[in-house]
């Protein structure tokens, strides 16, 4: 996971909006049926694991058009636990892809069960993310660094939490002073 291509630190408001951005995407594809949506957010999913947010169409539009109308500050949180989600999702979407393009191929109704299963995970985690601030990702991803499957370097400020608590009572104490 290399921090030149993903931001070591990023704003917790702007990846909830991403949040609820896919969120809308999930449950319109449930919804309609639309499958060929989750193809849409396997590749945004992919290009914002892989390269960062800067290249991932809707961290664009959240950046640029959502985050601006809200008026919350920033907030800053870690990054490599929130590439990681980023990688669940992709993996979790291109999955229902696969599936999909199946069904098509094969005429085959019971590979749709599978895709609405993934489709429901695909909307319960931006769920989780945009409304409560839950990142099952980040959950997975702690965890993960706690067995030791991701080493310490990786995350940091993940592994000191004093570091992220010195950084509120900071944040807190500017605000107050303002």
């Amino acid at each position: 996971m290399s921090s030149s291509r993903f931001p070591a630190v990023v704003d917790e408001i702007t990846v909830r909006l991403i949040a609820a951005v896919v969120l809308v995407i999930g449950v319109v594809a449930l919804a309609t049926q639309q499958w060929w949506l989750y193809a849409v957010l396997a590749v945004d999913f992919s290009l914002r694991a892989a390269l960062g947010p800067r290249v991932s169409p809707i961290a664009r539009l959240v950046q640029r058009w959502i985050r601006p109308a809200v008026s919350a500050p920033k907030r800053p949180t870690a990054g490599p636990p929130k590439r990681f989600a980023a990688a669940i999702g992709a993996v979790m979407t291109v999955a229902a892809t696969a599936l999909w393009v199946i069904s098509l191929v094969t005429g085959s109704t019971g590979v749709i069960v599978a895709v609405v299963v993934i489709g429901a995970v695909m909307v319960l985690f931006p769920a989780l993310e945009s409304i409560l601030g839950i990142c099952v990702g980040c959950i997975l991803f702690s965890g993960l660094m706690r067995l030791g499957v991701i080493p310490e370097e990786v995350c940091l400020e993940c592994a000191d939490i004093t570091k992220r608590r010195e950084r509120l009572v900071a944040e807190r104490a500017g605000q107050q002073a303002a």
